[in-house]
């Protein structure tokens, strides 16, 4: 498994397999031994933590996750999310709606919403209806909608004084502001995949072909980015850098992998339960208290 995991190409982490690995080995020193017969357990977990601690940028890391998580659960983890390793806010998407879990483990339905994010420094929430953009406060106050057919895909950018919401409306891409005002299309062209907002109110998506493209949204001009820019990480990170957290759907948990010393990996499982969903839920960010 090291072996296959040394080839794995992550653009822009070009160290990032050697502190991965020093990590993973502290780790499997740690463990307890097994009384009873050997087990492949332990070592799908350490593989586990390879793969979250490289960052996961590649197609072919996301591969090698994929293949754990089909044969391998977290042991010895949490009946239930009692809190947060770490400072922030989860924003999650389940079949009831979206919801937002604090520090202390409490959590908010906000309402039957079936896509969301958090605007900058986590003030508000953008959530998507089949046929509504919705500004949220944290506590499912609306601020402003904005109907529209078939909303998919929104995410909100920029800075406290000047934000962005980008979106999908039967395919086409537009952009509003952070007050619901302003509304316009643009691009007609783009493939219906979660666009990401870069500093300086660059927007980078992807086109219809496969063709990445980054835009100025003030003055509408191009920007010219790598490609790669529009890969992203299969896990959120929390607000202090310290930890990740991926959802495991087949075995129906969250895990929060810490990224410094002490190294640690904590499980939570009956995660559907817990969110009333029949479906596994969906991580949609990992956000700062505003």
């Amino acid at each position: 498994m090291r072996q296959q995991l040394e080839r794995i190409e992550i653009p822009g982490e070009q160290d990032a397999r050697e502190r991965s690995w020093a990590v993973v080995s502290a780790a499997f020193a740690q463990r307890e031994p097994q009384p009873r017969r050997r087990s492949w357990k332990p070592a799908a977990v350490v593989s586990l933590a390879v793969v979250v601690m490289a960052g996961l940028l590649s197609q072919p890391g996301r591969a090698v996750l994929d293949q754990i998580r089909e044969v391998v659960g977290i042991d010895g983890s949490a009946p239930a999310l009692f809190a947060l390793p770490a400072p922030g806010r989860l924003l999650v998407t389940a079949d009831s709606g979206v919801w937002v879990v604090d520090a202390d483990g409490s959590k908010r339905l906000l309402g039957d919403y079936r896509e969301a994010s958090w605007s900058p420094f986590g003030r508000f929430v953008v959530a998507a209806r089949q046929n509504e953009l919705v500004a949220l406060e944290p506590d499912g106050t609306v601020r402003w909608s904005l109907a529209r057919p078939d909303v998919r895909l929104p995410r909100w950018g920029g800075t406290r004084s000047d934000t962005r919401i980008a979106y999908f409306t039967r395919g086409d891409l537009r952009v509003v502001g952070g007050d619901g005002k302003g509304d316009r299309l643009l691009d007609a062209g783009a493939a219906l995949r979660a666009p990401v907002w870069r500093p300086g109110n660059v927007l980078v998506y992807e086109q219809r072909g496969d063709v990445a493209r980054g835009v100025d949204i003030d003055t509408g001009a191009a920007v010219k980015l790598p490609a790669r820019l529009l890969e992203r990480p299969a896990a959120t990170v929390s607000p202090d850098g310290r930890w990740t957290v991926v959802g495991w759907a087949d075995a129906d948990q969250l895990v929060f992998t810490r990224l410094g010393p002490p190294r640690q990996i904590q499980a939570v499982s009956n995660v559907s339960a817990q969110f009333r969903s029949q479906s596994f839920p969906r991580i949609e960010g990992w956000c700062c208290v505003s």
